[in-house]
């Protein structure tokens, strides 16, 4: 993602961002000892409690021997994770199994972001497949626009933040000159390799911001071309460990929320009135719109909406299609985030016989006459004939 994406997502952190304390705040994230500063501070803290409440001199079970005991146990925790996941002095995990008997929708509910991985490589018949649906998702005929989209392989540990122990990455690539739909086939085809994956029992972790560009670009070595390409985003490949920090385990915790479907799905190309989706004649998209909600999203902002289209049809509402946008004029982030959406939804209609296909449509062919500023529109998919 670039600077400017980053910047709209986060502008207090980037208020700062030529201050001492923020130079060190990065030196700790991209060498990997952050994720341990919150446990070792809380140590700290607990041996100061434990200290003033031993010259209270009142209470001492909970002001004196409480906070040490809290101090033992998490100072034992901080020393397992970095010997652990740090230092990587684990056992060696098994192989994740496949999950080919989950149905589409459950598949994309249980794919969640791996923050931590094995440190074992992936296998030759996984990193064969990997590249195959890689490449076959970046072939023209896959792709919404006419800009071509690749994604490229690197076996190398990558400078990325919070994401532990993954040596193997996809890089996805754009133009370099700007284009919309670009980007949001990315994320479209990105999520389409993610899925594949998630079946063949590995994990994944998008990542936008906390990717380091120099990195990558440094590894990608004659495979980039400044005046050619754009780094959009990469992510992480491998297999997940159960070993993680603790501060990766409450990161996760935090993210497992996610807006309502009535802020994120309505009834009007206006975005005024949410859509009831258990109504007719939209309630045969049934989970479709569930996998939308939990999709990724850059910093879990869940930028994506999306609006049902209807028409009167010998007096009945038809439904047509569904516009899908963005609610921020990001121009990197948001746009994968759409692109993700379209996949999940694809995928959702697919699984349930749902025809129809996306398309971009001029502002005379949605024939909307105050179409809002924001969310902007981005794409339409359109309804071809419903299931019954």
């Amino acid at each position: 993602m670039t600077d400017q994406d980053s910047r709209r997502a986060n502008p207090t952190e980037h208020a700062f961002e030529n201050t001492l304390l923020w130079k060190i705040k990065v030196w700790l994230q991209f060498t990997g000892w952050l994720l341990y500063i919150a446990n070792f501070v809380a140590v700290i803290l607990m041996l100061l409690l434990a200290a003033i409440g031993s010259w209270i001199g009142i209470w001492p079970v909970i002001l004196v021997w409480l906070p040490l005991a809290l101090a033992a146990v998490l100072a034992i925790n901080l020393c397992f994770d970095i010997a652990t996941v740090r230092y990587d002095l684990r056992p060696r995990e098994p192989l994740p199994a496949a999950r080919t008997g989950m149905n589409a929708f459950d598949l994309m509910r249980a794919r969640v972001s791996c923050r931590s991985f094995q440190s074992r490589g992936l296998t030759p018949e996984h990193l064969a497949e990997l590249n195959n649906v890689a490449a076959k998702q970046c072939a023209p005929d896959n792709l919404l626009g006419r800009h071509p989209i690749r994604f490229e392989y690197i076996a190398a540990p990558l400078t990325v933040w919070p994401t532990v122990g993954c040596r193997e990455f996809l890089v996805a690539i754009a133009p370099a000159k700007y284009n919309r739909l670009a980007v949001i086939d990315v994320g479209r085809s990105l999520q389409k390799v993610v899925l594949h994956l998630a079946r063949m029992g590995l994990s994944t972790c998008w990542i936008g911001p906390g990717a380091d560009q120099n990195s990558i670009i440094h590894h990608l070595g004659d495979r980039f071309a400044p005046a050619r390409d754009h780094v959009i985003c990469v992510c992480a490949v491998g297999y997940a460990s159960r070993f993680k920090p603790l501060a990766l385990r409450a990161m996760q915790r935090s993210q497992r929320k996610r807006l309502p479907l009535v802020e994120l799905f309505f009834e009007d190309p206006s975005f005024s009135k949410p859509l009831n989706t258990t109504a007719m004649p939209f309630d045969g998209f049934k989970r479709c719109y569930e996998v939308c909600q939990w999709s990724p999203s850059s910093y879990n902002w869940q930028t994506t909406r999306c609006a049902a289209v209807t028409e009167q049809v010998e007096g009945v509402e038809t439904l047509i299609r569904f516009d899908f946008g963005a609610n921020t004029q990001s121009k990197f982030y948001a746009a994968v985030a759409v692109g993700i959406w379209c996949a999940n939804w694809e995928t959702g209609c697919h699984a349930i016989d749902q025809k129809g296909h996306f398309q971009v449509l001029s502002k005379d062919a949605r024939n909307i006459e105050a179409a809002p500023e924001l969310p902007r529109y981005d794409i339409s998919w359109i309804v071809e004939e419903t299931a019954t």
